[in-house]
């Protein structure tokens, strides 16, 4: 790491975990029991929304987490030049 200390890089790692973290716990745990009545009053392709999000929508929301945290782990391994050899 050059200018920027180490600090810095892991204050911006946690802080990214954590919102990933927030929105993993609203997806899943939000609109799959919390808000799941007000979802089931939408439906799409016959499904109610608060049942799809139990079923598979957290699913997908998991996934596109996944690559939203290497995505950002990458642009900030870059930045504080800690990058692995590509």
């Amino acid at each position: 790491m050059e200018d920027k200390s180490g600090a810095e890089y892991w204050r911006r790692n946690v802080k990214l975990v954590l919102t990933l973290l927030v929105i993993w716990f609203v997806v899943s745990y939000g609109c799959g029991i919390l808000f799941v009545d007000a979802l089931n009053t939408i439906s799409i392709a016959g499904f109610q929304l608060g049942f799809w999000f139990a079923q598979q929508g957290s699913i997908y929301v998991f996934v596109a987490l996944i690559f939203v945290y290497v995505r950002q782990m990458n642009k900030l391994d870059r930045e504080f030049n800690v990058q692995e050899d590509e």
